[in-house]
C-alpha cells in the first residue's frame, strides 16, 4: 500500500503545477500573484514541519527569511556571485547556520516562552538590518537590482523573465521542496517529530533525544525560509526590508492556519486564499488599507469553524463519510494473549543485562524538595529475571522513588547502578537506551496516532538509537521494525486494534498499550507504575494475565495498590512508608510482618 501511495502525491502536485498557468488566470489570478503564492508556499513548508509536525510555534521565521534573502541579494548585486541558483543556495546555507545558532538558544524553553524568544530574536534581526548592517542591507531602502536567473550551457543560454517564465522557475523549486519535505515527514525522523508534537515526555521516555530532533525541525524550517527569502528578491528584483518584520512571520502563521497545519500543502492553500483576497479586496472592492480588517475577520471565521484549516476540514469530511459506521460502533476489546501466543521480543541493543545476580542496585537514595524529605536513605536491589513488587500507602514516596530509578528526577544523594554501570544523574532518554524503561501510572500515549504507530515510535528508538538523521529513509526498510511492532501487538493483545486511533480505545486497551510502549523498546529492566490503576474487575483480571505472560524471561519492578495481584505476581516485595524502606521479603514474609500489618494492612492478620 505504502509503495503505491507515496508517489501519488508528488505526481498530483506536478500535474497541478503544470495546469496552474492555464487554470488560474481565468479565475482572476495575475502571474505575479501566482509567483508570490509559490514563494510563500515554499516558505510555509518548513514552518509546517516545525509547527504542524513538531508542535513548535515560532513567530521568528522572518529572521531566516530575511537572512537568506539579503545574503543572496547582496552577493548578486555586488558581483560576488553571478549565478542566481548558487546565490540562492548560499543564502539558504546562511539561514541554516543562523537557524542552528538561534535554535540552540530558543529551544532551551518550551511553549509560550519558546514563541516569545523567537519574537524577540526576529525583532533583533530587524533592528540589526536597519541600523548596524544598513551599509550592506540598504536599511530602509533594501537592496535593489537583484537579477533574474540566467542559465548558460556552452553557446546556449536562457534568461528567465518576469511573469509566467518566472513561474516555471519557481514551480520547479517548489516541486523539489515539496518532494524533499514529503520524504522527510515519511521518514523515521518525521515519525519522531509527530510523536514529539503529541507527547514530548513520552517520546523522551522511550529513548528519543527530543531536544536534538526539535533542533533538526528548527533548522529545516530555517533552510526553507532562507531559500524562500532569496526567491522573493529574485521575483521582485528587489529585496525589501520588511522581510525581517514581525508582520512577515505573522502572515506566515495565519496562512498556514488557514490552509491547514500538518499537511505541508496548507501554507500553499493559505497563501492562495490570502493573496487572492488581498488583491480582490484592494482592486475590485477598492477597500485600500481596510483590506486587512476584512481579511482578519475572514481569518477569525475560518479558524472558528475550521479549526484544522481548509485541508483539515476536507479531511474530516472525508473521514466521516467513509467511516461513520465504524466511528459509531463501540470499541470491542480483545483479551490479552496467553504466554504462548506471542514470540518473545529481541534482546535490547543497550547494556547487556546479567543472566543472574543484581541487575539494579540503589544505595542511600535520598530526595529532598526544599524542606520536604520525599525519600530517605533507601537501599534497593533487584536480581536479574525477578519480578519485584513495591507497595506502600499513599504518600509513602513510591512515585518519587520510581522516578529516581528511571532518572526522571535526580536524587539529592545516593547512587543507582544498572547492569554494572552507574546511571546516577543520567537522562531518562539515555537510561532507556541502556535498557531501563517504564510505563506510567497515568497513560502517556501518542493520542493522535494509531496503536501501530505508537509502538513503531518506541521500536524506532530501540533500533535506531536516540538520534539519527535518516531524513530520507523509508521506515519499512529498517530491519526488524515491522516484526518488533507485530510481536509487541500480539504480546499485549492489540493485534486486532493495530490500526485503530488511540482515542477510540477503551481504557483497558489504553493501559495495555501503555505497557506495550515500554515493551517495544526491548527493555532489559521493565518498571510498571500502577498498571492496574483505575481498572474494572474484568480489566484487572485481564491485565494480571498480561503481566504473567510478559514476565517470562524479563526483569520487572511493579508498583501497585492491588496487593492481592502483587502478592500473586511478585517474588519479592519492598514496602515503603514515609519515604523509607519499612520491610522487604517474599510475599509470605510481608503478609506476616507485624510492622507491615500495623502500618499498611491496618493490623489485619492473615487467616
Amino acid at each position: 500500500m505504502t509503495a503505491h501511495r507515496l508517489p501519488l502525491t508528488e505526481i498530483l502536485t506536478g500535474l497541478g503545477l503544470l495546469a496552474a498557468p492555464f487554470v488560474l488566470p481565468p479565475l482572476g489570478f495575475a502571474p505575479n500573484t501566482v509567483n508570490q503564492i509559490l514563494v510563500w508556499g515554499l516558505f510555509g513548508i518548513g514552518f509546517d514541519i516545525l509547527f504542524g509536525y513538531t508542535g513548535l510555534l515560532s513567530f521568528g521565521q522572518s529572521a531566516f527569511f530575511g537572512t537568506g534573502g539579503f545574503v543572496a541579494a547582496y552577493i548578486l548585486t555586488n558581483d560576488i556571485v553571478s549565478s542566481v541558483p548558487l546565490a540562492l543556495l548560499i543564502g539558504m546555507v546562511a539561514a541554516t547556520i543562523v537557524g542552528v545558532l538561534v535554535g540552540m538558544i530558543a529551544l532551551r524553553r518550551t511553549g509560550i516562552y519558546f514563541a516569545m524568544i523567537t519574537v524577540a530574536i526576529a525583532e533583533m534581526f530587524f533592528f540589526v538590518e536597519n541600523s548596524p548592517l544598513s551599509h550592506w542591507t540598504g536599511g530602509e531602502n533594501g537592496i535593489p537590482g537583484v537579477p533574474t536567473p540566467r542559465f548558460e550551457i556552452g553557446q546556449w543560454s536562457l534568461s528567465i523573465g518576469t511573469g509566467w517564465p518566472m513561474y516555471w522557475f519557481l514551480a520547479v523549486i517548489y516541486f523539489l521542496g515539496i518532494v524533499i519535505a514529503l520524504r522527510i515527514v515519511r521518514s523515521p525522523v518525521g515519525a519522531v517529530l509527530v510523536a514529539i508534537r503529541d507527547n514530548p515526555v513520552r517520546a523522551a521516555a522511550v529513548g528519543h533525544a527530543v531536544g536534538l530532533y526539535k533542533l533538526t525541525a528548527f533548522v529545516i524550517a530555517s533552510a526553507y525560509a532562507g531559500l524562500a527569502g532569496g526567491l522573493l528578491g529574485v521575483l521582485q528584483g528587489f529585496m525589501p526590508p520588511d522581510a525581517f518584520t514581525f508582520d512577515t512571520s505573522g502572515q506566515l502563521v495565519m496562512q498556514t492556519a488557514i490552509g491547514g497545519t500538518g499537511t505541508l500543502f496548507g501554507p500553499l492553500v493559505g497563501a492562495t486564499v490570502w493573496l487572492f483576497l488581498r488583491d480582490f479586496l484592494q482592486s475590485a472592492l477598492n477597500l485600500g488599507s481596510a483590506w486587512k480588517l476584512v481579511l482578519g475577520l475572514i481569518f477569525v471565521l475560518l479558524i472558528c469553524f475550521l479549526r484544522r484549516g481548509l485541508i483539515g476540514g476536507l479531511k474530516d469530511l472525508w473521514t466521516l463519510s467513509r467511516h461513520r459506521q465504524v466511528l459509531e460502533e463501540p470499541p470491542e476489546e480483545a483479551p490479552p494473549p496467553a504466554a504462548t501466543d506471542a514470540a518473545p521480543l529481541p534482546a535490547h541493543h543497550g547494556l547487556e543485562a546479567p543472566s543472574s545476580g543484581p541487575i539494579l542496585t540503589a544505595r542511600g537514595l535520598t530526595k529532598r524538595y526544599g524542606g520536604l524529605l520525599a525519600n530517605s536513605d533507601i537501599d534497593f536491589t533487584v536480581n536479574s529475571g525477578a519480578l519485584h513488587g513495591i507497595i506502600g500507602p499513599n504518600g509513602a514516596g513510591k512515585t518519587t522513588f520510581f522516578r529516581m530509578l528511571t532518572c526522571e528526577v535526580p536524587p539529592t544523594s545516593g547512587t543507582i547502578t544498572f547492569a554494572g554501570r552507574d546511571i546516577t544523574g543520567m537522562s531518562m532518554t539515555n537510561v532507556c537506551q541502556l535498557g531501563l524503561t517504564k510505563s506510567y501510572q497515568v497513560n502517556q500515549l501518542f493520542s493522535r496516532l494509531t496503536v501501530r504507530e505508537n509502538l513503531r515510535i518506541a521500536a524506532l528508538a530501540d533500533l535506531r538509537g536516540k538520534f539519527r538523521l535518516d531524513l530520507f529513509r523509508n521506515p519499512a526498510r529498517i530491519p526488524g521494525l515491522t516484526e518488533q511492532v507485530d510481536r509487541t501487538l500480539a504480546l499485549v493483545g492489540l493485534t486486532r486494534r493495530a490500526d485503530t486511533p488511540v482515542s477510540a480505545l477503551a481504557y483497558g486497551e489504553k493501559r495495555r498499550l501503555e505497557i506495550g510502549l515500554a515493551l517495544a523498546t526491548s527493555p532489559g529492566l521493565l518498571l510498571l507504575d500502577e498498571p492496574l490503576a483505575g481498572m474494572s474487575p474484568r480489566e484487572r483480571v485481564e491485565t494480571v494475565q498480561l503481566l504473567k505472560s510478559i514476565r517470562q524471561g524479563r526483569t520487572m519492578i511493579v508498583i501497585d495498590h492491588d496487593m492481592d495481584a502483587l502478592f500473586e505476581l511478585a517474588e519479592r516485595i519492598t514496602v515503603l512508608q514515609e519515604g523509607r524502606v519499612l520491610a522487604e521479603g517474599t510475599p509470605a514474609e510481608i503478609k506476616n510482618n507485624a510492622q507491615v500489618r500495623e502500618a499498611y494492612l491496618g493490623g489485619v492478620v492473615e487467616a
